[in-house]
């Protein structure tokens, strides 16, 4: 029986990598973009919504990773970064669900070698893990849970 896991590279394309019970890995990506007539925070409500979806269908997370990132290329990127956020931080205390931020370069620099690498780099280098997915959203939440499985088998063995 293995602790489950789930990662996730924050923002309005959300990329998720789960570990389960049965050590199965899962992976995607979910869009939580505004629609039309709806209010400012209801895509973090969705958000939320999903979480806890996914939460009852993983029969229960363990711990939960996310990519933490500390530079947006825009203010509206900063603020729905932000958003999402604070609602899975609350989220997780809520729930009881230990979670922690992964810098960017940490995850990069894992999966590929480089902290700088480039979106093609990470795909390709998940890839060679034998995953296949669709984006570099989803790419990016596969690459965070190898680290986070690599820490935690890491810590296991001790």
């Amino acid at each position: 029986m293995h602790t489950t896991l789930l990662a996730l590279d924050l923002g309005t394309t959300t990329g998720w990598a789960l570990r389960d019970r049965t050590g199965r890995i899962t992976s995607g990506t979910e869009a939580f973009k505004p629609r039309r007539f709806e209010g400012g925070g209801m895509r973090f409500l969705r958000f939320k919504h999903w979480l806890t979806e996914l939460k009852a269908h993983a029969d229960g997370i363990d711990t939960l990773v996310f990519e933490e990132v500390r530079r947006h290329a825009s203010t509206d990127a900063a603020h729905v970064y932000g958003g999402f956020l604070a609602t899975l931080t609350a989220w997780c205390e809520h729930h009881g669900i230990p979670y922690q931020g992964v810098p960017v370069g940490t995850i990069k620099k894992h999966a590929t070698g480089r902290g700088n690498a480039g979106k093609d780099a990470v795909m390709a280098a998940v890839r060679a893990r034998g995953h296949a997915p669709a984006d570099d959203d989803e790419a990016d939440a596969l690459a965070l849970l190898l680290w986070a499985l690599e820490l935690h088998d890491a810590a296991q063995e001790d």
